[in-house]
């Protein structure tokens, strides 16, 4: 089982996520805007993030930077979802060093199984000492 974090202002994304997850036994905290993200990041160290690009209060790419700048939060393996298409959108968040870059509308299973490679693979990864 997982903590996993859901930062999307969009409560219908927040529910079906959280719905996905907590079927597949996982414990979700969730935030509706960046800077609430940003704290319970901070705070409660998830095992993954789910975060959208667009939130107000501070967007998610600013969550993703500030978060790959703390040496407390910089492993955590953040999952962007989002509806920036836009190529540019895409390349700044995996340099910030989102796993992956989901695009809205988006299909549930895909992210859940992008959720799970990604905690199978940190099961097999060194973890770093808080």
């Amino acid at each position: 089982m997982a903590r996993i974090l859901i930062a999307d202002d969009d409560p219908m994304v927040v529910q079906l996520v959280e719905f996905k997850l907590t079927r597949r036994g996982h414990q979700v905290v969730s935030a509706t805007d960046g800077a609430s993200a940003l704290d319970v990041a901070t705070r409660e160290r998830p095992d993954l993030v789910v975060l959208d690009a667009m939130m107000p209060a501070l967007s998610g790419v600013e969550v993703l930077r500030r978060l790959s700048e703390n040496a407390d939060t910089a492993s955590i393996p953040v999952v962007m979802l989002t509806a920036r298409r836009r190529e540019q959108d895409v390349v700044e968040a995996l340099k910030l060093g989102a796993r992956k870059y989901l695009v809205k509308p988006f299909m549930p299973e895909e992210l859940m199984a992008r959720i799970e490679a990604i905690l199978a693979a940190q099961k097999t990864a060194p973890r770093r000492a808080p």
